[in-house]
């Protein structure tokens, strides 16, 4: 096992983002302090050739201007608030609006965009850089003041660990998770619509045209959600895609983790026939949202890589979209005596 770390850049106001390299098992994973960003991820394949699997920038300049969230560590909460508040306590509060009319990925000045401070470590199984960010009471609308801390490493039995965690003086709405997009053949290797993904989940989050939740969770059996066996994205791709409009022609939608949420337990399998790369995650996380990059249109990438519509596909363990505001989905509020913790790996195989 071995940790390298680097100076990847300097921020407009003189602050060193650096970029650290772990190594362990057959893998080599990548991760910047800008945004607590994955940047690459090295894995063998079939016929043993390693290829980078995360869609991601060369300098660091595109990831202070990364729109599409790539890599990044969105919060304080990932994913959409409705209409851009929420009511905790007999009180409403008001978040920024940067998605149409609602909040998406914390807002105006998220997670994704801030320098994180970082330390790496290593323990019996792995190596792991450990990031920490203060998020001061109001800081983007948001109550009480959060102290984030976010491990990524490597063990080695070919495992990715993503631990999330945080504490809170006063009661607010958490939702840690990464916006990596994955293609198992490679980045820059063509489309991800031959993957074939079998999901451990027998609902969805259903969502209206804006991508917010109805509040209902609508059973998967028999349609174009069901990958309760595993299936090429391709096949139901365009029936899913024309159920919110906001989807933009290709899933963006959250499933419902079966089992129960806050312990391990299987979520998705990804398998690209090409490569034989296998990916495997599980998770403690109540939900995953599946987005298949379809709004990926002519983005600059690694290596002379331009990354079109379905260049690659996220898979965001996290809490169900909107969960402020629907008091049926599991709570996504925390504070004193309450601390965030959740916990998703990622296995892999070829």
């Amino acid at each position: 096992m071995k940790i390298t770390k680097k100076t990847f850049g300097i921020t407009a106001t003189g602050q060193k983002v650096y970029l650290y390299t772990l190594k362990a098992g057959d893998l080599c994973l990548s991760l910047s302090s800008f945004g607590a960003t994955w940047t690459s991820l090295f894995v063998p394949s079939r016929s043993g050739a390693k290829d980078d699997i995360l869609l991601g920038y060369l300098s660091l300049d595109q990831y202070l201007n990364n729109k599409p969230f790539i890599g990044a560590t969105p919060g304080r909460f990932g994913n959409r608030i409705g209409n851009a508040q929420f009511s905790l306590n007999g009180k409403t509060y008001t978040l920024y609006k940067n998605d149409g009319g609602h909040s998406l990925h914390g807002g105006r000045r998220g997670f994704d965009k801030y320098n994180w401070k970082t330390e790496a470590y290593e323990d019996r199984d792995g190596i792991f850089v450990r990031f920490r960010l203060e998020s001061p009471d109001g800081d983007e609308g948001y109550p009480g003041t959060l102290k984030a801390e976010v491990c990524y490493g490597l063990t080695k039995s070919n495992e990715l660990v993503a631990i999330y965690e945080a504490k809170l003086d006063a009661p607010s709405p958490v939702n840690l998770t990464n916006h990596s997009y994955f293609n198992l053949a490679g980045e820059g290797k063509g489309d991800i619509l031959s993957h074939e993904l079998k999901i451990y989940a027998s609902s969805i989050v259903e969502a209206d045209d804006d991508l917010i939740p109805t509040g209902k969770l609508v059973p998967v059996a028999g349609g174009p959600f069901d990958f309760s066996k595993p299936k090429p994205l391709s096949r139901d791709l365009a029936a899913a895609g024309k159920i919110s409009k906001g989807a933009a022609g290709g899933y963006d939608h959250c499933f419902v983790v079966d089992g129960e949420p806050g312990k391990m337990r299987p979520c998705v399998e990804v398998y690209d026939p090409s490569s034989g790369r296998s990916m495997k995650i599980s998770t403690t996380q109540p939900g995953v949202q599946l987005y298949t990059g379809n709004q990926l249109t002519g983005v600059p990438g690694k290596a002379g890589s331009v990354y079109g519509k379905h260049a690659g596909l996220c898979l965001e363990t996290q809490h169900l979209p909107d969960s402020p505001n629907h008091a049926d989905f599991p709570s996504c509020i925390y504070g004193p005596g309450k601390d965030y913790s959740e916990k998703s790996i990622f296995a892999f195989s070829w």
